[in-house]
């Protein structure tokens, strides 16, 4: 199933391809809507490669297994949504201190809650501020296409293992269950580091192994922090990923990730063949932020929108990178029409937006 092939899928099953053909063979998941379509790709395919599907009972269980997975050395994933994914929080923050890699996908859905089954991008900030207590952010990758789900997974267990860092997945409901072709191949980023993570089961000396509880308890924060320091310092200065399109001359610049700047990108076109000069920054790491790049690209525009489906999270990063102001306004799950559920977030209300600011 690794060998290089065209197909038509969904964003979900696409995460399953790129798992497997990264070399994953073990999955534990629960299941919750919109990501249920990933956990039976899983059941379905991991045993044809000899790998290992677990159904949990629930998703504390899963986060828990998946860290004794990446403690044993191998390539583990759990994926969820919204709900299921603060359960894990506790594991996540565990995986955190223990520098264990790991990969989980969060298909969001709309929050607070159980929220309902329809889309949101309401967990920008669980996924990008904190994993859980303690305070350290997951590298977080968030996908806009099918093709994206399944490099961004073989990414992120790159990344993951090279650094020892937690690494998430930020998908949506949109992105998750959209088909498109996908180009199913493994895909190589270059050499990891020859220092090893997994621990031993016996009491005996073995180079590369270490005891995962000395790592653990007790705790010397003397030592982590500063560590936990400079190898942010590291990602942040090599990692960071982004896209951008017609911000060379853009008057006005939308910043937006995942599904949303998808959306975002077709009021973009429709406003440019009315001659308003608009252009767009897609984060694509959302932790780390791109800062350097949307300074950048912001530097000439008149105006910036800000577009994600929720009340506004990304927001704050923006705010925090140019600083708040009359020239920058917000389109998000407000614009949304609310009349019939929770409804989807539509080019209109950007386009709107983008030809009020434009007059």
């Amino acid at each position: 199933m690794t060998e290089d092939k065209r197909i038509l899928c969904q964003g979900n099953e696409a995460i399953g391809y790129g798992a497997i053909a990264a070399g994953c063979r073990f999955f534990f998941g629960y299941p919750i809507t919109p990501q249920n379509e990933i956990p039976a790709f899983f059941a379905r395919e991991l045993p044809k490669v000899g790998g290992t599907f677990v159904q949990t009972e629930s998703e504390i269980s899963s986060i828990n297994m998946l860290l004794g997975a990446c403690a044993a050395g191998v390539r583990a994933i759990t994926s969820t949504s919204s709900p299921g994914y603060s359960l894990m929080q506790e594991g996540m923050s565990a995986m955190h201190a223990l520098e264990l890699p790991g990969v989980v996908v969060d298909v969001q859905r709309g929050g607070p809650g159980s929220g309902s089954i329809a889309t949101g991008q309401t967990d920008y900030n669980l996924a990008t501020k904190s994993a859980g207590h303690g305070g350290l952010p997951n590298f977080t990758l968030a996908p806009a296409s099918v093709q994206e789900c399944h490099d961004f997974v073989q990414l992120a267990y790159y990344i993951s293992e090279k650094y020892r860092i937690l690494t998430v997945i930020l998908s949506d409901a949109i992105i998750g269950q959209c088909a498109e072709m996908l180009e199913v191949k493994t895909l190589e980023f270059g050499e990891l580091p020859k220092n090893k993570w997994w621990t031993i089961r016996t009491s005996g000396e073995k180079k590369g192994a270490r005891n995962i509880m000395d790592s653990y308890m007790p705790f010397n924060y003397g030592s982590y922090f500063p560590a936990i320091r400079k190898k942010w310092e590291n990602i942040t200065a090599n990692e960071i990923r982004y896209e951008t399109r017609f911000v060379e001359d853009a008057d006005i610049v939308i910043i937006s990730w995942g599904s949303s700047a998808r959306t975002s990108l077709e009021a973009i076109l429709e406003a440019r063949e009315e001659g308003i000069k608009v252009g767009l920054v897609r984060p694509i790491t959302l932790m780390p932020f791109p800062e350097e790049i949307i300074r950048k690209s912001c530097a000439r525009a008149k105006r910036v929108i800000v577009v994600e489906d929720s009340q506004g999270q990304m927001l704050h990063d923006v705010e925090r990178v140019l600083g708040p102001g009359p020239n920058l306004s917000f389109v998000g799950i407000y614009s949304r029409d609310l009349t019939s559920g929770m409804g989807l977030l539509y080019p209109a209300p950007i386009l709107e937006e983008i030809r009020r600011v434009a007059s």
